[in-house]
């Protein structure tokens, strides 16, 4: 990708720095004036001068831009995709609000988002803490006190990098490298926003803590960024929310998840990834299971138009587990949705599971594509793999790319595959016993993903319970 097409002359920061004095610009509307005008070393320059950081993180972010140059479109994704052109997005968005604990000093028209998605109320009832992302940057942050006496760290990566830039240094995108791929390396350009969470040694945080995360402008990219440690005998389940309105051109996605699970600990990652149907979601998710840990992932990937989702652990330590549960729903022609998920056994006794539903109709697309390697050395690792796919019409398409590498003689690594179509016994006894034909479909692809529906909170059970009626309803996917 030549430089020439990004470029950003520096006169054009220092003119609109002037203009933005002279005629009193908002803070956002600079940022904006800025940051628009395309991909660049100087935007680089001028988002990192912005946030206040040091001088490595910028060296980071600078790398990484040079390597999203260099780097093809990976193999693996669509042709479609080869066509994005970041240069015509948005790539920072700052809302002209500051970081606050206290929703009412959120202004209305941007609390409103949170407000009709009900997360106020489900922070008051449930939550341990909760950090709100809109647009590019975190507008609300707050852990109850009962979690901070505990020494359980929760902020925007942004104050991390303040007030802990030692942990911030060692940890950040060292388990996900800016150089794995293309979209990786512009995560690391452009991050921005995103959740901190530290759970000391022996800490265990009974009620989940969230990020929940908006996109609030079309022909926008956000890129946030997650990174969780937990800390040796620790535990924590993080609930990830996912949320867009609709808009008249696509918005673009490109988050980032690391999870670091030390000796002992336990970390539960959920996420209800329910997008507008214009966004092109992906996410980089990966985790590291030292000795004893576990890491478990649950995907609810149901909205957006495409998106490339898989959940990966690393377990690097002796009789480290993790398990996948991932369900996804394309619902509409032009819909892809791609997910799977990565074990990958580096010690003995290491167990993985990963179970993926996938539920298309109306002409939706699902694969599934996943990674099993077991290294050699690694005796005794066992790793199950089932994956299912519904297709409730002729239109509907499904695919598996299953790949597996055993280097270990001593391993037990399993792998099933199944694709349906509606079961027309069913549906028939169902509408037998008085259930109208659009209740009896949903009460059967509910049941189809009961498996996974029951690792979520209540709450985010019955959302989802409601998104795919809904969907069921609204595309029609039955007379």
């Amino acid at each position: 990708m030549p430089e020439e097409k990004f470029s950003l002359d520096i006169n054009e920061i220092i003119n609109a720095t002037i203009e933005a004095k002279n005629n009193n610009l908002s803070q956002s509307e600079f940022h904006k004036r800025v940051v628009e005008s395309g991909l660049s070393k100087d935007v680089i320059v001028e988002i990192s001068k912005l946030k206040k950081e040091p001088e490595w993180m910028l060296r980071l972010r600078l790398k990484s831009l040079e390597l999203f140059e260099k780097l093809p479109t990976p193999n693996w994704l669509p042709d479609f995709l080869s066509e994005l052109d970041v240069s015509k997005m948005e790539i920072y968005i700052k809302p002209d609000v500051e970081r606050t604990s206290n929703w009412d000093e959120v202004p209305p028209e941007i609390r409103k988002y949170y407000e009709q998605l009900g997360i106020p109320q489900s922070e008051q009832q449930y939550l341990g803490g909760l950090v709100a992302t809109f647009e590019s940057e975190s507008i609300y942050s707050n852990v109850k006190q009962e979690l901070a006496k505990k020494g359980v760290i929760m902020m925007p990566p942004e104050e991390a990098i303040q007030k802990y830039p030692d942990i911030i240094k060692e940890y950040f995108t060292k388990i996900f490298p800016v150089s794995d791929h293309k979209f990786a390396a512009l995560h690391g350009a452009l991050w921005s926003g995103g959740v901190f969470v530290y759970v000391p040694k022996g800490v265990k945080i009974t009620t989940p803590v969230e990020g929940f995360f908006i996109i609030g402008s079309e022909m926008e990219g956000q890129f946030e960024h997650t990174l969780i440690i937990a800390d040796e005998g620790s535990y924590i389940h993080f609930i990830e929310g996912c949320s867009a309105p609709q808009f008249k051109k696509f918005s673009f996605h490109d988050g980032m998840v690391e999870l670091y699970a030390k000796k002992n600990a336990y970390i539960k990652f959920t996420t209800v990834q329910n997008w507008s149907k214009n966004v092109i979601n992906f996410n980089n998710k990966r985790a590291w299971a030292d000795e004893n840990s576990t890491v478990e992932w649950v995907e609810g990937s149901l909205g957006s138009k495409y998106s490339f989702v898989y959940p990966s652990t690393i377990l690097r330590g002796r009789n480290a587990s993790s398990t996948s549960l991932v369900v996804t729903l394309a619902s509409g022609e032009g819909e892809w949705k791609d997910s799977g998920s990565k074990m990958i056994h580096a010690a003995p006794n290491t167990k993985s599971k990963v179970i993926n539903k996938n539920i298309g109709f109306n002409g939706g697309v699902n694969i599934y594509r996943g990674l099993i390697r077991v290294n050699k050395g690694a005796t005794g690792a066992k790793a199950f793999v089932k994956c299912d796919s519904l297709m409730l019409d002729e239109k509907t398409k499904a695919y598996t790319f299953p790949h597996n590498q055993v280097f270990e003689e001593d391993a037990d690594v399993a792998h099933e595959a199944h694709t349906f179509r509606m079961n027309e016994d069913q549906l028939f006894y169902l509408m037998n016993r008085g259930i109208d034909e659009k209740e009896s479909v949903s009460m059967l692809v509910l049941g189809f993903i009961d498996e996974i529906m029951k690792e979520l909170p209540f709450e985010y059970a019955t959302m989802l319970n409601k998104v795919i009626k809904l969907e069921l309803d609204k595309l029609g996917a039955v007379a």
